[in-house]
């Protein structure tokens, strides 16, 4: 994929925050002296641990230079590393590793688990939070489209490129294995957005970038208008004109050493 493009990201900057207020909450962590955010994009999410432990030595990582440059530029004083995330090495132990809405787009969840965990310090938390959309119409509809096409041959592989999740037994059983104690649960959020356009820009900035990303930008015109006319259909007006984006989030806070 080409890089993430930040100010579309933002445009949704309140309900995209949200899911990393709920679960930094759930971090059983007094004062961590070391934290790192990865995936942090353009910094919400660290500015919120930094908020809660300010003592602590707060790193965020990411592999967008323009996601980076935004959180450089609103946090100038902490510290950001480009990183990408699945090949990720480090001598460092964290209290904290903090991972919203990046690992599902990194396979072999097992085996990265484990490798995240073995990061932490004895009493530290890996706390995650990952989209849980693959079954809503908005992501089944970026599929139908992408194989109805004339691009189809071109976005053959699109859809593979977000991973899977495994279900809640999976993640407890890798987590348990890796010597963790285990908070796991799901939230739907339901997000009230300005009609089917809205929907489009949302996932423009994430879950549509592997389909249009390789278009030309006659073909991205193309899917996006065939992609808006499908959302138009499966996400009804209400009467206050709004329509309701259903959003399903997978969560964990795993804390290492601790049953």
């Amino acid at each position: 994929m080409v890089d993430w493009d930040a100010g579309q990201y933002l445009k949704f900057e309140d309900e995209r925050t949200r899911p990393s207020l709920d679960l930094l909450k759930r971090v059983p962590l007094d004062a961590p002296a070391s934290c790192v955010d990865l995936g942090c994009g353009p910094g919400n999410s660290t500015e919120l641990i930094a908020r809660r432990y300010p003592a602590a030595q707060v790193v965020g990582l990411d592999s967008s230079p323009d996601m980076l440059a935004k959180a450089k530029a609103h946090l100038p004083g902490l510290r950001f590393e480009e990183v990408d995330v699945a090949r990720w090495e480090t001598s460092e132990r964290f209290d904290l590793i903090f991972a919203n809405a990046v690992l599902q787009w990194l396979p072999g969840h097992s085996a990265l688990l484990r490798r995240l965990v073995s990061l932490l310090k004895d009493g530290g938390c890996l706390a995650v939070q990952m989209p849980n959309n693959l079954n809503e119409p908005s992501h089944r509809l970026m599929a139908k489209v992408a194989q109805d096409g004339p691009w189809a041959e071109k976005l053959a592989a699109a859809a593979a490129a977000r991973e899977r999740l495994g279900s809640f037994e999976d993640y407890y059983a890798w987590l348990r294995q890796a010597g963790c104690s285990v908070d796991l649960w799901q939230t739907t959020y339901v997000h009230p957005l300005d009609g089917a356009a809205s929907i489009v820009e949302w996932f423009k900035s994430t879950g549509l970038k592997p389909y249009i990303d390789p278009l030309t930008p006659e073909e991205r015109s193309g899917f996006l208008h065939r992609y808006e006319a499908a959302i138009a259909d499966a996400y009804p007006v209400q009467p206050d004109g709004k329509v309701l984006l259903r959003f399903p989030r997978l969560f964990f806070v795993a804390q290492r050493g601790s049953n």
